[in-house]
Parts: C-alpha cells; sequence; structure tokens
C-alpha cells in the first residue's frame, strides 16, 4: 500500500466502509477492468462446464458435500487440525 496515491488510500479507505455484498461487487469491478484480455470462449466453456457438473450430481454420478464440512476439511488442510 506504499505505493498508493492519496487519491487511492482515500478510496480504499472509503470502500472498506462499505457493507460486504457492495465491496464484493466492487471488487469484482474492480478486478474484471483488470483483465483486457479475455478469451471469448471463456463463457462458453464455464457453462458448458456448470452444465456438466450439474448432470453430474443430478445423476448420482457425484455427491455434494455441505459447507460445513468443506470449510472442516480446509481448516485440517492448513492447520493440521
Amino acid at each position: 500500500m506504499l505505493s498508493m496515491t492519496h487519491e487511492a488510500k482515500a478510496l480504499l479507505e472509503k470502500a472498506l466502509s462499505l457493507p460486504e455484498n457492495e465491496r464484493a461487487e466492487l471488487a469484482s469491478n474492480l478486478i474484471a477492468s483488470l483483465d483486457t484480455n479475455v478469451d471469448p470462449d471463456t463463457d462458453t466453456a464455464w457453462q458448458e462446464e456448470v452444465a456438466r457438473r450439474a448432470r453430474e450430481v443430478s445423476s448420482g454420478k457425484v455427491t455434494t458435500v455441505s459447507w460445513d464440512q468443506v470449510q472442516r476439511k480446509a481448516r485440517t488442510l492448513l492447520h493440521g487440525q
């Protein structure tokens, strides 16, 4: 943050005071503004991937796990607990 201008620091401070959902939307838009080399096939590929995964869940080929289980496993992997 040392290389940020006074204006950028002020904007960051103001942004951090926003509600979480608005900060997330703002962050998403800022990141998207940096991505100037967009592959036109990316959206199609992601849509196909989402559809494939949905079919696998619907057919019973794969099963889902709860968010609590995911968090527990992540904590175990990160902290060895």
